[in-house]
């Protein structure tokens, strides 16, 4: 299934319960689609958002509203129902809003270009936490809700652990020498993985985040632009060269390329709601959807038909099928935005 966008999308949402999809756009459009298996995709909203590019999208409420950020440095929640402005928030960030993640059901987290994260009460509409955390773009986020712990990558090269408990940066990597661009919790919590720009898997064991405890390069040279948690043993990853690929960790494989959403770099992965689809964005102005149960099928059948692996750790990633090749495409742009920052939500 797929839906034509018109224009490079950055950012992608699935509702929580509902057969919807949201995606964001680099002309700071945002689209809403309903989707089903027996008949095209029917957009229900078409929103100028933002005066720049719309770089996060994420459903909030129980799926009552998406909040968006932008490289214009805005944060901006939107009802669903009537596509009508809830609120919005100027000057969110002194530069521009690169990522955005739901935490708890009142609570979301946003990066910028310049590595600061902020923490904000979508129902105070305020700032709640702020970290100076990296020297770069945030480029991912993800959350640990047990320990209440933030973890985000970054151009800079570094992963960083923000506790929200005690609102303090409780720990940072050693700067790799390629930035990080994407990160997952995964073995129970007991590891984190990180993509980076060279195409090397990182992982760190938890709370022993100074230097990684191993690395994997099979999808080397190919950038791991986005990372997509299966389960505690398998990671979805979609690399720059378009190819939508499932790995396993420890042991550690390439299981099977799953998908080829196009030449271009893929932007973003997600799961629909009953997990029945596998969303793909990337620069080619499609949002695809994958029947995640025949992609898996058919991993299973090549599985099948491939030699038994080690079940040992090693520093090298043992591949069962070598992915094809495909041309690389252009990175996402870093839009400039510059101001001060704005300290409460804006009613409209």
């Amino acid at each position: 299934m797929e839906i034509d966008l018109g224009k490079v999308p950055f950012t992608m949402d699935f509702h929580p319960s509902d057969n919807l999809v949201t995606a964001g756009l680099i002309t700071g459009d945002l689209h809403l689609y309903r989707f089903n298996a027996d008949s095209s995709p029917q957009r229900l909203l078409e929103i100028h958002a933002h005066s720049e590019s719309c770089r996060a999208a994420r459903f909030i409420n129980d799926g009552q509203a998406i909040i968006t950020g932008s490289s214009d440095r805005s944060i901006l929640a939107t009802d669903l129902e009537t596509g009508s402005p809830i609120a919005r928030l100027e000057n969110a960030h002194e530069d521009a809003i690169f990522s955005l993640i739901n935490l708890t059901e009142s609570t979301i987290a946003t990066g910028d270009d310049q590595g600061c994260i902020k923490v904000w009460d979508t129902r105070q509409r305020s700032c709640c936490n702020s970290f100076n955390a990296h020297e770069d773009y945030v480029s991912d986020m993800t959350f640990a809700s047990d320990s209440m712990k933030l973890l985000s990558t970054s151009g800079d090269g570094t992963l960083s652990v923000c506790n929200l408990r005690s609102n303090k940066i409780q720990s940072q990597s050693e700067f790799s020498e390629e930035e990080l661009l994407s990160v997952v919790i995964m073995k129970n919590g007991r590891k984190v993985i990180c993509g980076s720009q060279n195409g090397t898997l990182l992982l760190y064991s938890w709370g022993f985040f100074k230097d990684c405890s191993d690395r994997f390069t099979g999808l080397s040279p190919n950038s791991i632009d986005a990372l997509l948690k299966l389960d505690e043993d398998r990671v979805i990853t979609g690399s720059e060269n378009g190819l939508i690929s499932l790995l396993g960790i420890l042991p550690n494989r390439i299981i099977q390329p799953l998908a080829e959403h196009s030449e271009y770099p893929i932007e973003q992965l997600a799961f629909s709601h009953d997990r029945k689809y596998l969303g793909s964005i990337s620069h080619d102005q499609v949002l695809k959807m994958w029947d995640l149960d025949d992609l898996l099928q058919t991993s299973v059948n090549a599985q099948n038909d491939q030699a038994a692996v080690s079940d040992s750790d090693s520093d090298e990633m043992d591949v069962d099928t070598k992915p094809p090749k495909s041309r690389k495409g252009a990175k996402r742009k870093n839009e400039n935005a510059n101001g001060a920052a704005s300290s409460f939500f804006a009613d409209l």
